[in-house]
This record gives structure tokens, sequence and C-alpha cells, in this order.
């Protein structure tokens, strides 16, 4: 039993940082040997309480550094620094199959952090903590502007980083959940660059290939961009819509692409035309579990030779993601059939594949909670399904942390003139 005299001490470091970058929990004057649980708490903006928690006994010193000690049990277990962000469920009575993602970059994710004693797995609420702090995320780094962009027909939200600059430029599209990956731009920006996220679920429109060409086409001519340093990144489908402008080397040329659970599947019409055809063409290849849970990464396959876009074209450096559990794309057969027309090409020395067992489809940034399920709609179902996205907290929780990493390094080594300048963002 916790002597009266005796206060824990609770710190979070930093408490207030950016969205990517690690924090240290930290309990102190605890007695030695004492059971605890690390418990975090965070609301949602549609207002869904989410939570994870560790079990923890004190040092001699009386001290529990999550930084240092493993996790007895809980929601993850052994040395997890960020487990407490990362292993985020939806508290006990919530809807089925919520989904966590942050939306309005102004604003920071709030994340409650509390100590308990004892090894606790419920009634987090009912119990009093021995200590309490709250944390704050951000999404958005001091200094940074944000530019609302309705002009030459196309939509997005521009991020554009302190400075005089100018700054090389990333366009960065969304895939199919595009509010998931709302605030990688602005993460983007965080680190130096000019981040055009480009908006393509406007109502009514047809959105091809031409379309994000010229939003290319903007971002380049910025006057706060490097004309000539500006790359593409995207995940999902819109990972297919860069791979298809990496290829249109008579329109653009862009310094480097990094395309995340993608394929070179042809978009020859629109977003909406290319899945629609592949759907009633393939729609026998769409599985369900026994929760009919719909599994999609049969659609494409076989991948066939044609109609895809024409690997041999890209003449820049190309950066593969691949999550091997992705339950929504065949990403892994796709990387190998894309690795090959390359290679035959004589163009291996362009591409990296950065392959993660474990990882499902929304590789998202570091510290992110594993999104393997969630209620969706595509065109060519009648109603909302519910959608198989992949991957395991644990291993995709690394693959988020470590492709983020990789992917700056490639985007700093292709697309800054001097990567020693590059900005080390931090709050």
């Amino acid at each position: 039993m916790m002597a009266g005299a005796v206060h824990p001490i609770l710190s979070v470091c930093p408490s207030r940082a950016l969205f990517t970058e690690k924090f240290r929990v930290l309990v102190e004057n605890l007695p030695p040997g004492l059971s605890v649980t690390l418990h975090s708490l965070h609301c949602s903006e549609v207002k869904d309480y989410w939570e994870a928690y560790g079990h923890y006994v004190a040092d001699n010193k009386g001290t529990v550094d999550v930084s240092q000690e493993a996790s007895l049990g809980g929601t993850y277990t052994g040395k997890e620094p960020m487990g407490l962000l990362w292993s985020m469920i939806p508290v006990p009575g919530s809807k089925d199959h919520a989904v966590l993602f942050k939306v309005d970059v102004e604003t920071p994710q709030e994340v409650l952090i509390s100590v308990f004693q004892g090894h606790l797995s419920e009634g987090f609420r009912q119990k009093p903590p021995l200590a309490s702090v709250v944390a704050e995320r951000w999404s958005m780094a001091p200094g940074l502007k944000i530019v609302r962009v309705r002009e030459k027909e196309i939509e997005g939200i521009l991020y554009i980083p302190p400075g005089p600059g100018p700054f090389p430029g990333v366009l960065d599209v969304s895939g199919f959940r595009g509010d998931v990956t709302a605030c990688r731009p602005a993460m983007l920006a965080a680190q130096g660059f000019v981040a055009f996220g480009v908006n393509y679920s406007l109502p009514g429109s047809e959105f091809t290939t031409d379309y994000f060409l010229r939003a290319f086409e903007f971002l380049q001519e910025h006057p706060l961009v490097i004309s000539n340093r500006v790359g593409l990144i995207s995940m999902s489908l819109g990972a297919i819509v860069v791979l298809n402008m990496a290829c249109r080397t008579e329109a653009i040329s862009p310094r480097c692409c990094v395309s995340i659970n993608g394929s070179h599947l042809l978009m020859e019409e629109s977003v909406d035309k290319m899945l629609n055809n592949f759907f009633k063409m393939k729609e026998h290849t769409i599985r369900r579990n026994e929760q009919n849970h719909v599994i999609m990464r049969g659609l494409p396959l076989p991948i066939p030779n044609e109609p895809t876009i024409n690997m041999e074209n890209i003449n820049c450096p190309l950066l593969l993601v691949v999550g091997e559990d992705d339950l929504n794309f065949p990403s892994t057969e796709c990387a190998e059939l894309m690795a090959k027309r390359m290679h035959t090409a004589g163009k291996e020395h362009l591409l990296t594949i950065l392959s993660y067992p474990g990882a499902g489809h929304i590789i998202h940034l570091p510290n992110s909670n594993l999104i393997r399920i969630s209620h969706w709609r595509f065109s060519f179902f009648d109603q909302h399904e519910m959608i198989l996205w992949g991957g395991h907290p644990k291993p995709h929780a690394f693959a988020a942390e470590d492709s983020w990493d990789k992917i700056l390094a490639f985007l700093k080594q292709h697309l800054y003139p001097d990567p020693q300048s590059v900005p080390d963002a931090a709050l």
C-alpha cells in the first residue's frame, strides 16, 4: 500500500511535441517494487474516447521509466517508449470499429497520462490516479503558414515552412482514407518542405491524371518553391495516382516519388472510372471473412501485364513502402512486379523497396494507432461496408516509425539542395 506521506511524481517530457516526436514518461517517488499501471486517455475530434495502458513495477529507486523498462501486460508489452500512443484502443462501450485520426492540424491532440496503483485492465474512470499530466501532440510546427487553394480548377491546402525560402516542394495525394492522412503535409512542412495536400473528393468532379498534373504544376510554379525540386508522395489509391504521374515524363519531371502500398495499374480515365471498371471485371475476387468483413486484396489479382503504366518511363528515384499484411491491396505482389519491370529496363538503381512484415495497408505517421478495420463506402458498393485494411499493432507501429524516418531521409536526399541545411523541427 502507498504510504500517506509519499506523493508520486509523474512527468512527460516534452509535454508539448510534434506528432512524430518521442516523449519520455517517468514516474518517481514510488515505493520500490510497487506495481503500477501507466494509462493514456484521449478524446478524439468526433468525441470517441481512446485508451492504452501498460503494467510496470517500480525499481529499487522507486522509479518507472517507460522509455527504459518493459511493460508486463496491457495494450502493449515489452520496452515500448511510445506504446501509450500507438496501442490505443476504444474504451469499453465505444461504438464498433471507431477510427482515430487527426484532421484539424491547428489544434493539438491532448492525451491525459495517469499512473494508477496495481496492475489494472479496466475501471480506470472509477479509481483515482496517483498522479496525472496532460501531453500535447501537435501536427503543426511553430511559424507554419496554411493557405487554402482553389484555383486552376484544383483544390487543396498548402503548408509553407517559416522563413524566406525558397523551399523544395512535395505534392501529397491522399488515399481512400484522406481524413487519416490529413496531417501528413503539415508534418512534411515541419521538415522544411512546401507541401501541397491536394483534394480529390469534391462532389460531382472527375479526377483524371490531368487534374493531379495541374496540382503539380501549381506547386512547381509557387514563388516559395524551388521549381526543379518537387517530389510526390501518397498512399493507397493516391499511390496509384502518383505512380501514373511519375511516368508522365513528357508532362512533368518529379525529382522523386514515394508510393505507400500502391500499384502500377494504369489510370487512363478518372479515378472513379478506373475503380468501377476494375470492380466490374473482378468482383468475384472480393472475399469476406466469417464476420462478413470485406477483404479486397484479391481484386487486382492476378496483376495483368496490360493495362499497367510503363515503369520503364520512370526517370526519378522511387521509394516503395509495402505492408506485407495489407488486406486491402496486393502491395507485395505489385512491388515485386514493378521491381522486375524496372530491372528489365535497366533502372533498378532508381528503386528502393521497404517491406514490413505484419504491417497493414494504412501506414501513416509514427505513434499513430493501427487502423485494421473501418466502415467505408466505395462507389461500387450499395452501402457502407466493413473493410479490412490489415496489420498487427506492434509490427505496424514499427513500420510507421521506421518508414517515416526513411521517407524523410529519401526526400531530403533528393529534394534539398544541401541536405545538411534541412531543419529538424520540434516544439
